[in-house]
């Protein structure tokens, strides 16, 4: 009978570069030089080009244009290193430059060079954050980063973990308060347990209603709490609506509060829905993964009074701060180990108890997640650089620019904001381009001022001068948002989208 073994020692057909075992199958040194290049290429086009307000955001393209420029087809044999090369520029070339002066879109953007060269150091490391055998470095330092935030948020103790977005922090909130409630959940699973109520406001993130589905809540069980005209929660609303939930044999969980709501910035008044929380022995959690970043500022924090009386807080220090995408974390007063009593699964092959070290540095267990990248250097290697009041200054110059945008508009004919004093670094605002001014009236004026802002958004993105989001929102038509948070950004870059949503509106 044939020996099938894939050891057999008759060499098969395999290539003689695979049966040579004397080398490796990689060349280091041919590796190495084409690292050195393909940097080459990334500092020129990403940090160089990328960073030049004379430079385009964007290079647009249409998707089959797009793909057929950048050959997406994988193939059986390799490439030449000037092809690969070609490549890497294309890639470059055509992706949004998100650290453009004039790239407004999102809530991140911008470059901390100190954090990027720990983003480099974390991947050309490549380790797994789960034990302290493979990444004791990163264990020792993601709880000294995770202290720090805990001591901003105004704990002395917890704990917390470093998580693949605000999203995943938020429904590791839900997940923990229900375990706290029903530790029988993780051995007995939903039916033994009570309809479940979580309570949030309309302008929280969608990962509430996703994590409620996700984690098996059903999103009928999100009960939405009407908020002010600033988009803060009210707490009176919120203390009716769990007592409805009450009478209808809901078991009310949690309350969802935001520091930073994604479209309006709003803050919700964490102090009075503490005091609602601490009347029905709610679990209370702050997504401030937007907002957190004003902790830093002894001028700007009190947007978060109350933040202390949380269970559990969300943070993104890549969002504000600009720790790079992505830096996440989740963090807990909890300091009974919940949040390993919650997700361990006491994998025998990596979490051995008679290992020579403390077995408590293995924090892997603590996580849903096997493989964890590793996201605290990034942050704790720009603190390092510039410090809680480097970062502090951060914090208050965005708030100094947001400030001088919304005096500039006020100059200006068309501009007509949301909310005309903005809690936070979202700016909401309406251009009105001449053609609808003065037919406010009209019975088609608000569906076709819904449409400027998606014809402008299109024209910018074409051209490649600059990307702001837009959005509606309840009754409310289409506007632009524009976050101003980047410490890269001056005057002359806010007079510029001024003017350039001036000029791409003017003609409609």
């Amino acid at each position: 009978m044939a020996n099938t073994s894939p050891f057999s020692s008759d060499g098969g057909t395999l290539e003689p570069a695979l049966r040579d075992l004397t080398q490796p199958l990689i060349d280091h040194a041919e590796g190495q030089l084409f690292l050195n290049e393909a940097f080459k290429i990334i500092v020129e086009e990403v940090l160089h080009k990328g960073t030049d307000a004379e430079e385009k955001v964007c290079e647009w393209r249409e998707p089959e244009s797009l793909a057929l420029l950048l050959d997406l087809q994988l193939r059986d044999t390799g490439e030449s290193q000037g092809r690969l090369l070609q490549r890497v520029r294309n890639v470059a070339k055509y992706s949004i430059k998100t650290s453009h002066p004039h790239f407004f879109n999102q809530q991140f953007g911008g470059v901390d060079y100190h954090s990027l060269a720990g983003r480099f150091l974390t991947e050309a490391l490549n380790t797994n954050l789960f034990t302290y055998e493979v990444a004791p470095v990163f264990v020792l330092m993601e709880t000294e980063v995770l202290k720090a935030l805990r001591q901003l948020v105004g704990w002395t103790d917890g704990d917390g973990i470093f998580c693949p977005g605000g999203s995943t922090s938020n429904m590791y909130a839900m997940n923990l308060a229900r375990y706290k409630l029903f530790p029988e959940v993780k051995t007995k699973g939903l039916w033994a347990l009570p309809r479940l109520a979580i309570f949030s406001s309309p302008g929280s993130h969608y990962s509430v209603q996703k994590g409620a589905s996700y984690l098996g809540f059903g999103t009928d069980s999100v009960v939405l709490v009407k908020v002010d005209d600033g988009g803060r929660m009210i707490p009176e609303d919120l203390d009716a609506k769990i007592e409805l939930a009450k009478s209808q044999g809901f078991v009310p969980l949690l309350v969802s509060c935001t520091s930073g709501t994604t479209v309006l910035g709003s803050f919700d008044p964490l102090d009075c829905i503490a005091d609602v929380c601490d009347k029905h022995q709610l679990w209370m959690h702050v997504d401030a993964a937007w907002g957190g970043s004003v902790l830093f500022s002894k001028q700007h924090r009190h947007l978060m009074k109350g933040v202390e009386r949380a269970k559990s807080v969300s943070w993104n220090p890549h969002k504000m701060l600009l720790a790079g995408l992505q830096c996440s974390a989740f963090l807990l007063q909890d300091t009974t180990n919940l949040l390993k009593r919650c997700n361990c699964a006491n994998a025998s092959y990596l979490f051995q108890q008679d290992k020579f070290y403390d077995v408590n540095l293995d924090i892997g267990d603590k996580s849903v997640q096997c493989s964890r990248k590793v996201d605290c250097l990034k942050l704790w290697l720009m603190w390092k650089a510039v410090g809680s009041t480097g970062l502090e200054h951060r914090v208050d110059k965005a708030f100094l620019h947001v400030r001088y945008l919304l005096e500039q508009m006020k100059k200006r004919d068309g501009f007509q904001l949301v909310s005309t004093q903005p809690e936070f670094v979202n700016v909401c605002f309406w251009f009105i381009p001449p053609s609808l001014r003065g037919k406010e009236g009209n019975a088609d004026y608000q569906d076709k001022l819904a449409k400027v802002a998606p014809v402008i958004k299109e024209r910018m993105m074409k051209e490649g001068t600059m990307m702001v989001g837009y959005q509606p929102l309840g009754d409310l038509g289409n506007f632009f948002r524009v976050t101003v948070f980047s410490p890269h950004i001056c005057h002359k870059d806010m007079d510029f989208f001024l003017d350039e949503i001036e000029r791409l509106g003017k003609c409609l």
